[in-house]
C-alpha cells in the first residue's frame, strides 16, 4: 500500500497541519490502495499566504513568452510520465486503460500547450481610441486563485484551471477530490521538476468541508469549480455573497440527435465513446439518444448490439471498454436511477444490473433504455454512470424542443450526411458546446462551459483566460503618442 506522509504547500513538501488521512479505496478490488493526508484549515492559511506572497513575486512580472514557457514544460514532463500517471488515475478511479492515455493524460497536454498558445498571443495590453484620447487596457492577474477538482477526470480539469491561471500569471491552490489525489503527488513531483517559482502552486486533498474553507478564505480572489449542479449553487452563492469571481462548470444531460439520413453504421461507433466515456462518468456524455420515429426501431436495434459488445471488467485491461463507478455510493445512486426509469415506464433492453462474474467491484452493465418519454426521470436527472436512453422525435424541429426540454445545456451531438442541416440544428440546441458526426464535443482551444444549470462562464480560450485576468482602463492625454 502506497503511503504519503507530505502536502505540497507553496511548492515545498511539508509536513500536514493535522493528522487526519484519507484513504484511497480501489473500485475494482474495493480493498485500501494508498493513505495520504487529509489537508485542514490550517494547510488552506499556510497555501493562501504563500499564494499572496508569489502575487508579488516574479511569476506574474513574466512576460507572456516566459509564462508560456513554463506551461510547455509541464505539459512535456506530463507527457514524458503519461504512462505512470494513466495507471494512477485508472487505479484510484477505475478509468479504462483503453480510455485512460488520452482521455486523462494526452487531452490534458493538449489543453496545456493550447493555453501556451494563447499566452504568447493574447492582448495583456492594448491602446483602444476613447472619447477624449487613446486608453491604455490592461489585463492583470485576478489575484489568487482555487481550483476544485473533481474525480472523474482529475487532471483534465486541473489543466482548464491551471494551465489559464499560470497564463494569467495567478497563483492557484488545488483542491482534488479525496477520491483522486495520488495522481496529484506526481503533478507535485512534475512542478518541481520544471522548477515553477515557489508560491505559485498548492495541492491540498481535501474533502467537502475544507473546500468551503478555501472558497470563503478572504485572500482568495477567484475560485474555479467543475462538480455537480447542487454542490456549484452552493460554491456561487458564497462567491456571490463576497462578491468573489467564479466560473463554474457543472453537470449535464447532453442530447445526441441522430437525422434520419444518418449513416447508422458509421454514426453507432462514434457516439458509443460520447455516450459511455469513462464509464459513463463525464458531465458532457451524450445519456439522450433522440432518434426519427421513421428509423426508431432501426436505431434501437443498432445501439442495443453496441451496447452489449461494450466489454466490462478490469479498468487495467486495455481490451476493456467499461470499468467500475468510482464508489460504492455512485453504484447505488445509478441502480437507483435504473430502477426508477423502469418504475416509470421506460423499457430496460440491456444491462440494468450488476455484470456476472464480476463479484468484487463498483460495476453497473451498460444499460440501454427504449420507450423513454423526456419527463421521465432518467431523462431529466443527471446519472452520472452507463446509462443511455433512447427517445422517439416527429421532425428536426421536435428533436430541437426536446434536446433544449432540460434544467441543463453543457453539451450535444447531431448525426447526418448533411453538414448545413447539422449546423441549422446546432444553432438551435442550447447548449455550450455542440458536435456534428463528432467523438468529442469539446475543442481543447476553444470555449468551453454551459447554458442553464451547467454552469457559469466559460474555461479554455480567450474567454477562459480573461476568467483569470482583471481589466484596468488606463486613460493616456489626449496627445499621448505611443513609442514606436
Amino acid at each position: 500500500m502506497e503511503t504519503k506522509d507530505t502536502l505540497y504547500i507553496g511548492g515545498e513538501w511539508v509536513a500536514p497541519s493535522t493528522s487526519n488521512t484519507i484513504e484511497v479505496v480501489s473500485p475494482y478490488t474495493e480493498q485500501v490502495i494508498a493513505r495520504v493526508p487529509e489537508a485542514a484549515e490550517g494547510d488552506v492559511d499556510r497555501a493562501v499566504e504563500a499564494a499572496r506572497a508569489a502575487l508579488s513575486g516574479p511569476y506574474p512580472e513574466l512576460t507572456p513568452d516566459e509564462r508560456a514557457d513554463y506551461i510547455v514544460k509541464l505539459s512535456q514532463a506530463i507527457q514524458a510520465r503519461s504512462g505512470e500517471i494513466a495507471e494512477t488515475i485508472t487505479a484510484e478511479m477505475g478509468s479504462p486503460a483503453s480510455w485512460a492515455i488520452m482521455g486523462q493524460v494526452f487531452a490534458p497536454t493538449m489543453v496545456l500547450d493550447g493555453w501556451a498558445d494563447l499566452a504568447r498571443t493574447f492582448p495583456f495590453e492594448e491602446i483602444r481610441p476613447g472619447a477624449m484620447g487613446p486608453v491604455l487596457v490592461r489585463k492583470e492577474p485576478v489575484g489568487v486563485s482555487a481550483g476544485i477538482i473533481p474525480w472523474n477526470v482529475p487532471l483534465f480539469i486541473v489543466a482548464l484551471k491551471l494551465g489559464a491561471a499560470l497564463a494569467a500569471g495567478s497563483p492557484m491552490i488545488l483542491k482534488p477530490s479525496p477520491e483522486t489525489p495520488l495522481d496529484s503527488y506526481i503533478l507535485g513531483e512534475i512542478l518541481d521538476e520544471i522548477e515553477l517559482p515557489k508560491g505559485m502552486v498548492s495541492i491540498l486533498p481535501a474533502g467537502r468541508e475544507v473546500g468551503e474553507y478555501l472558497v470563503r478564505h478572504p485572500g482568495v480572489d477567484k475560485v474555479g469549480f467543475t462538480g455537480s449542479t447542487a454542490a456549484g449553487r452552493k460554491v456561487g452563492a458564497i462567491c456571490g455573497e463576497l462578491l468573489k469571481r467564479c466560473t463554474l462548470e457543472l453537470g449535464g444531460k447532453s442530447a445526441a440527435i441522430i437525422l434520419e439520413d444518418a449513416d447508422l453504421a458509421a454514426s453507432i461507433p462514434m457516439l458509443m465513446p460520447n455516450s459511455f466515456m469513462n464509464n459513463g462518468q463525464a458531465c458532457v456524455a451524450q445519456t439522450r439518444i433522440l432518434a426519427p420515429r421513421s428509423r426508431y426501431d432501426e436505431v434501437v436495434e443498432a445501439l442495443a448490439e453496441a451496447v452489449q459488445a461494450q466489454t466490462v471488467g478490469d479498468p487495467a485491461d486495455p481490451s476493456v471498454a467499461i470499468g467500475p463507478l468510482v464508489a460504492e455510493r455512485q453504484r447505488e445512486r445509478v441502480l437507483g436511477y435504473i430502477e426508477k426509469g423502469k418504475a416509470e415506464g421506460a423499457k430496460l433492453v440491456v444491462g440494468g444490473g450488476r455484470p456476472a462474474g464480476l463479484e468484487a467491484g463498483w460495476f453497473v452493465e451498460p444499460t440501454l433504455f427504449v420507450g423513454v418519454d423526456n419527463k421521465m426521470t432518467i431523462a431529466q436527472e443527471e446519472i452520472f454512470g452507463p446509462v443511455v436512453s433512447v427517445l422517439s422525435y416527429d421532425d428536426p424541429a421536435q428533436a430541437v424542443a426536446i434536446a433544449n426540454d432540460s434544467d441543463y445545456g453543457l453539451s450535444g451531438s447531431v448525426w447526418t450526411q448533411d453538414v448545413e442541416a447539422g449546423i441549422d440544428v446546432a444553432r438551435k440546441v442550447r447548449t455550450g458546446t455542440y458536435g456534428i458526426n463528432q467523438f468529442g464535443t469539446l475543442d481543447t482551444r476553444n470555449p468551453f462551459g454551459g447554458f442553464k444549470s451547467s454552469g457559469v462562464g466559460r474555461e479554455l480560450g480567450p474567454e477562459g483566460l480573461s476568467a483569470y485576468l482583471e481589466t484596468k482602463s488606463i486613460v493616456l492625454p489626449g496627445d499621448y503618442t505611443p513609442p514606436a
